[in-house]
């Protein structure tokens, strides 16, 4: 009689963090008909994501993480779970290194597959062998072989010998009916301001009347870190609050307008396309660009500017200023602020709302941690979306229930619209230089421009596309655009006479390997080299060229740089003033 087999030795146990933990996932759809989930690494989102996520604080395994090199050092090996409603289906994980000089194609990829089941597989770096061009940590990739797939993900790091992991902490249940839960909402409202524009807007929804709610901002705004994200996101969220509250007959409409990496200073030359798109009038804007505005030239007049342009367009919209934050509880509303005060907009702070109960320990006041409302370090997760647009309905609902006129808004016998109009026609508070600026590109001419494409014949359809209002497809940025191919060195670069007082350039960023730089000149004088892998990704980049007080005729020439004649190079289009 043989016995059983005597089993192999259980692996040692190692310490560990992780990094997702019953993450949301959603297999986007691709052109070959597979679905893929990103979710990215880089730029210190690896290391934020071991601080909330898996509670590291020490400096040494986080300073590891910043390299391929150390995270060589620090991992022994990844554990990987995946879990959808189709457990006997498999997906394949890849844990993308960037390369240096080749950021895509230059890394290692750590890969398996795995059955959707839930069930932990290991991947061990020593099977691998490093690349020369392994630079950081860059994205973990989840590949479905059918599209729309939603499920979670969860991804352990076992540490070498020697390193050392935090012990786990449980996640609070986030009761969402509580009082505490309701106060901090209400921490949101920064300021009720002048309510009338969205009390007229309520009023009008209320008696069945058509009302459109529009959202412009970020990758926030545009959904990043929901999972779906046409449907989680906080703006969609918002606008089905707002419709469930106070429409009764569906006549309330959605316009989602969010573009993920750009700032004000570009939504203000896009609003026009991406908002008011085929004759829509919005009742009520939105504006989220409070976390991305940190690379503004102006350091505010762009989005001052916006303000203004929307708040004096005919049919008098009302604006809602919304201050997002990031896992460092960092955001701009300190700067942006004077605006709505000026204005006396109504202004909601994530901040205000979330951040001060972040440090409370569990049973002292906290609500949630960080690793339950964001998705990364710059992104809130499904949770984090619909505590946005519960911040937005309070601000909707104390509006609802605001006096016709407040104590003290009468001056002179003014009504609440003429004083926001005397402050609209009076001095800005920070610049308010660009509120009548105009998209140039293929599609829209302008009359006092005077183009020779020289070599930038062709169009570019590789582009950073965004899901519009409440759809999942992908809308391309700028699709009226010219591109330099790299095939005609020859030929002259891209010339342009306009007459204008400032002129913004949108050029392409991109990390691909064929993309080169181009020098920008103004009147003979050389600006600025509009440089495609300084952000490195797939992106639409405005840049300032010049801002005067006066409109005249400008001389504008951009030539890709000697060296990369072989190379592309895409200008999106121009924003000006006249």
């Amino acid at each position: 009689m043989t016995g059983s087999a005597a089993p192999k030795d259980p692996e040692k146990a190692r310490p560990f963090f992780y990094i997702l933990k019953d993450k949301d996932i959603f297999g986007e759809r691709q052109k070959d008909g597979t679905g893929i989930q990103f979710i990215y690494e880089s730029d210190g989102r690896l290391i934020n994501s071991a601080q909330i996520t898996g509670n590291v604080t020490d400096k040494e395994e986080l300073t590891l993480l910043e390299t391929v090199e150390g995270f060589g050092r620090l991992v022994h090996s990844i554990g990987v779970s995946v879990e959808t409603d189709r457990p006997e289906e498999t997906a394949e994980f890849v844990f993308q290194m960037y390369g240096k000089k080749d950021l895509y194609g230059g890394g290692t990829n750590l890969t398996t597959s795995l059955k959707c089941d839930g069930m932990e597989h290991r991947i061990y770096l020593s099977d691998y062998r490093w690349t020369e061009d392994d630079h950081v940590p860059g994205q973990i990739k989840i590949l479905f072989a059918a599209p729309e797939r939603m499920g979670k993900v969860s991804v352990r790091l076992f540490l070498n010998d020697g390193y050392e992991a935090p012990p786990e902490e449980e996640d609070l249940f986030i009761d969402m009916h509580s009082e505490e839960y309701c106060g901090m909402i209400s921490r949101s409202l920064l300021q009720l301001g002048n309510p009338y524009r969205i009390r007229k807007a309520i009023e009008k929804s209320k008696a069945g009347k058509e009302v459109t709610l529009a959202y412009i901002g970020g990758s926030i705004t545009q959904g990043a870190g929901a999972i779906p994200i046409h449907t989680e996101c906080y703006a969609y969220k918002s606008f089905q609050l707002f419709q469930n509250r106070f429409s009764t007959q569906n006549n309330v409409r959605f316009i989602k307008a969010g573009v993920g990496g750009t700032p004000s200073e570009l939504g203000m030359i896009r609003f026009d396309r991406d908002v008011l798109r085929e004759g829509e009038r919005p009742d009520i804007v939105v504006i989220e660009f409070a976390v991305n505005d940190e690379g503004d030239e102006t350091k505010g007049v762009c989005y001052e500017s916006l303000v203004r342009k929307v708040l004096k367009l005919p049919w008098k919209p009302a604006v809602v200023l919304l201050f997002s934050v990031f896992a460092n509880d960092w955001n701009l509303q300190e700067r942006l602020r004077p605006v709505g005060d000026l204005y006396d907009l109504p202004m909601v702070s994530i901040l205000n709302a979330v951040t001060p109960q972040f440090s409370l320990k569990c049973g002292e006041g906290r609500i949630l941690s960080k690793n339950q409302f964001f998705y990364d370090m710059f992104h809130p997760n499904n949770t984090g979306h619909t505590i946005m647009a519960d911040c937005l309905q309070y601000l909707f609902e104390r509006c609802d229930a605001a006096e016709p006129a407040r104590v003290g808004t009468f001056v002179e016998g003014m009504t609440e619209e003429q004083i926001l109009s005397e402050k609209l026609f009076g001095p800005a508070v920070i610049g308010a230089d660009f509120e009548r600026i105009f998209l140039l590109d293929k599609k829209n001419r302008y009359v006092g421009a005077k183009i020779r494409t020289g070599s930038f014949t062709s169009t570019d359809i590789e582009l950073q596309s965004v899901e519009m209002d409440g759809s999942l497809t992908q809308t391309p940025e700028f699709p009226y655009n010219w591109m330099y191919d790299g095939s005609r060195p020859q030929m002259p670069g891209f010339e342009m006479e306009i007459t204008c007082k400032s002129l913004f350039l949108i050029f392409k960023d991109s990390g691909e390997m064929d993309v080169g730089k181009a020098d920008v000149f103004v009147n003979d004088v050389y600006c600025m080299t509009a440089d495609p892998h300084k952000n490195n990704w797939l992106h639409c980049n405005a840049v300032l060229l010049f801002w005067e007080t006066e409109s005249r005729s400008h001389k504008v020439r951009i030539t890709v740089t000697e060296e990369d004649q072989n190379k592309k190079f895409t200008i999106l289009g121009f924003g000006y003033t006249i």
